[in-house]
């Protein structure tokens, strides 16, 4: 079976209670289960993380191919802008991957108009809420 890596970023386990207007009311682990969902549909098994430190993150984007991942779906959250490293380890392993942003990035302040990371991904989702998830775990799945 396809194993898909999901890695949430900084502060996204304060979502459902952190500004609601910009980043709506579902709460990750709501998020989490319909992802799930759409995953045992597909028969695709995920791993799902989220960390609000850098370095760990790193860490398990490095260890994706060793750990049998396919490919990996990504919110980087603020560190979309800010991290080289994050960059770097998705370059390095070479596997498929996904970002994704529940708010359009590209509407909001001037210093989030930038990702480092959407040049090393396959492609981005951004703009469609929770349905941004959903859209981009589509894709990860179209591309193993």
């Amino acid at each position: 079976m396809k194993k898909i890596l999901v890695i949430h970023g900084p502060n996204l386990d304060l979502l459902g209670e952190r500004e609601t207007n910009v980043y709506g009311k579902t709460t990750l682990k709501k998020i989490n289960e319909l992802l799930t969902k759409l995953a045992k549909k597909n028969k695709v098994t995920l791993e799902i993380v989220q960390s609000n430190h850098e370095g760990e993150l790193v860490d398990i984007i490095g260890q994706a191919k060793k750990n049998k991942f396919n490919a990996i779906l990504i919110n980087p959250a603020a560190y979309t802008h800010t991290s080289v490293a994050i960059r770097d380890a998705i370059a390095a392993i070479s596997l498929p991957t996904v970002e994704v942003h529940l708010s359009n990035i590209y509407a909001r302040e001037e210093f989030r108009h930038t990702s480092l990371i959407a040049p090393v991904s396959f492609g981005q989702v951004s703009g469609f809420g929770v349905d941004s998830y959903l859209l981009g775990l589509q894709a990860a799945i179209s591309l193993i």
